[in-house]
């Protein structure tokens, strides 16, 4: 679990203006991370685009983030869906290689009920060789993972944390009050993170965290030595950024600013398209005001 302390960041993928993958910039992206601070790396979650990316794809840019990583930082790998055979499946395949541990989403679309949830974890938590972050993220999946299911969920081997993106602080405490010990419970929502480690959160999975992760380090480890004074000034610095980089939805906004960071190209493949003029428009001027 504590590998997973601190700022780990949901890194975009870069295209080209093919939209074919953009490895060079997927290089610079992992360098301006590490260089940043970012504690530990996630490839492929939804920030990167991954239901428009092939198994094939994604299995390239998980090598490419290693090689370049070299071991610098623990390595977090989105392998979930709604078919729980299909990620066991995945998961023993053997493109899959130096990693520290997965990022496994709730099931979508099919919207399973809470002993379904519960069950769909607990085959993966069995099939897993990995260490497994659970994720609940309710805008996205169209379901809620209850605070109890979540408590169920905590028992099973293998899975050692939450990443909390249900916008409930009222969840979110009734888990941290009462999950044991050696289950570690993870913000997905920036500009909450403040809030939610004082509340006891061990840190976050964050968007904003690929364009400025020095800063935001800063932030959430002020935050963890219990500094909210200092906490606090780089909070409110940022809160700007981290509304405007979600006004017209992610990864938009913050390839957008890592564009303007010279990092990568702002290109998505469909459905994700370019910001909209006013969100550009707020963008430059939270980035000038920064």
């Amino acid at each position: 679990m504590n590998k997973f302390k601190g700022l780990g960041v949901a890194m975009v993928t870069p295209f080209k203006t093919d939209k074919s993958i953009d490895f060079e910039g997927l290089e610079n992206l992992t360098n301006h991370l590490i260089d940043g601070g970012v504690k530990y790396l996630v490839v492929m979650g939804t920030t990167g685009e991954n239901p428009t990316i092939t198994t094939e794809e994604q299995n390239d840019i998980l090598k490419k983030v290693v090689e370049v990583n070299a071991k610098r930082l623990p390595i977090v790998f989105g392998v979930g869906g709604n078919d729980t055979s299909s990620i066991i499946n995945r998961l023993n395949s053997e493109d899959i290689a130096d990693i520290d541990g997965i990022l496994s989403v709730s099931p979508y679309y099919n919207k399973p009920s809470q002993e379904g949830i519960f069950q769909h974890y607990k085959a993966i938590s069995y099939a897993s060789k990995w260490p497994i972050i659970m994720y609940n993220v309710p805008g996205r999946t169209g379901s809620l993972v209850s605070a109890e299911t979540t408590l169920r969920i905590a028992e099973l081997p293998n899975v050692i944390c939450t990443k909390e993106a249900s916008g409930s602080l009222d969840i979110c405490m009734d888990i941290i009050r009462q999950a044991p010990d050696d289950f570690g419970v993870i913000s997905g929502d920036d500009n909450y993170t403040l809030s939610y480690i004082a509340a006891g959160m061990q840190g976050v999975i964050s968007v904003i965290g690929n364009a400025y992760p020095k800063e935001f380090s800063q932030m959430v480890n002020y935050a963890l030595a219990g500094d909210y004074k200092n906490a606090r000034h780089l909070h409110y610095k940022l809160l700007p950024l981290m509304k405007a980089i979600f006004m017209d939805g992610n990864p938009g906004g913050v390839k957008y600013v890592l564009s303007k960071l010279g990092i990568c190209e702002n290109q998505f493949r469909l459905p994700v398209v370019p910001i909209d003029k006013a969100t550009m428009k707020a963008l430059d001027l939270a980035m000038e005001k920064f």
